[in-house]
């Protein structure tokens, strides 16, 4: 095999781990795949530690909350091979009333301030991780600021009404 593409990698993934994994997108050559969250950890060290694929590189982790959904919370990871010069994008749905997933650091160092990160943001649990807390917001902060469980405007603000807009 010359060059490692979305296709192969597709197939490679779909054997090892089966019906735990599920093809989402394969937009602007970044291949999305869902992962269970019972085998996360595992797709996550095949992906670094196989001799042929080779994701040496976590770009990122990150949240997304969709609050009327069954599963709240979705962890997207983002990693690269730098010898294929390919990216993967890993996404796992988990619930929104006790969020919480594997660790990622036991894979990559580097993943240490991203899941804090995700964590100071989302409220998301990393088991196992050596230092969850907060990283950029103050340690006193009771809320998660970006879930979307808030209103956006404060309702009482007077400069937002019509009749200063002339409506």
């Amino acid at each position: 095999m010359n060059k490692l593409d979305n296709t192969y990698l597709w197939k490679k993934l779909g054997s090892k781990f089966g019906a735990d994994v599920s093809r989402l997108a394969d937009d602007y050559d970044l291949l999305t795949v869902n992962v269970h969250i019972d085998t996360i950890h595992a797709v996550l060290t095949f992906l670094k530690h196989d001799t042929e694929l080779q994701f040496i590189h976590l770009t990122d982790i990150t949240a997304v909350h969709y609050p009327l959904q069954e599963k709240a919370f979705e962890i997207v990871y983002h990693v690269h091979s730098l010898i294929h010069n390919i990216r993967i994008r890993v996404k796992v749905q988990i619930d929104g009333i006790h969020p919480e997933i594997p660790t990622a650091t036991t894979i990559w160092k580097g993943a240490n301030w991203m899941e804090r990160e995700t964590y100071d943001f989302y409220g998301i649990q990393f088991l196992g991780h050596p230092d969850l807390r907060r990283i950029l917001n103050v340690d006193d902060m009771e809320v998660f600021p970006m879930r979307k469980e808030y209103p956006l405007e404060d309702p009482n603000r007077v400069d937002k009404k019509d009749l200063y807009f002339g409506r």
